[in-house]
């Protein structure tokens, strides 16, 4: 099962996405967490059917979240990928062995994520960890 992760930006993200008719909807089969402040979390059943969900949301989350995750057990179960290289495995054009070279490292602090850092060492035992594409992390 793959997990998707809604990280909010300057809004209560849960509310922005259920307010909304058509979100509320695409979110309606799925049982929602929150294991971080202004997040959201949940799972699907495959990869695709992530991706997909991200593609449907895409209006919601360009305007109310800062970051959109996937974790795919078969690529790692505790590391996350970023949208766009999600993506690129789904399509691809990027194979599951070369998806880690980049990350993205979000603190946690309490309850709540932090500002993320960049790295090319994914081992940081207290934090989110998330693979990207090596044009994020170049960016």
């Amino acid at each position: 099962m793959t997990q998707v992760c809604l990280v909010g930006g300057d809004c209560d993200i849960r509310y922005e996405l259920l307010s909304r008719e058509t979100a509320r909807r695409a979110l309606s089969t799925y049982d929602l967490a929150e294991p971080y402040t202004n997040t959201l979390v949940l799972t699907t059943v495959s990869l695709g059917a992530a991706v997909s969900l991200l593609n449907d949301l895409n209006w919601y989350l360009v305007r109310f979240a800062s970051d959109a995750l996937v974790r795919e057990p078969s690529i790692s179960d505790e590391e996350w990928l970023s949208r766009p290289l999600a993506e690129a495995v789904r399509d691809g054009r990027v194979t599951p062995d070369e998806t880690g070279y980049a990350y993205k490292i979000y603190g946690i602090d309490g309850d709540s994520l932090t500002e993320p850092t960049f790295s090319t060492e994914s081992d940081h035992e207290d934090g989110l960890v998330v693979r990207i594409t090596e044009a994020a992390f170049d960016g």
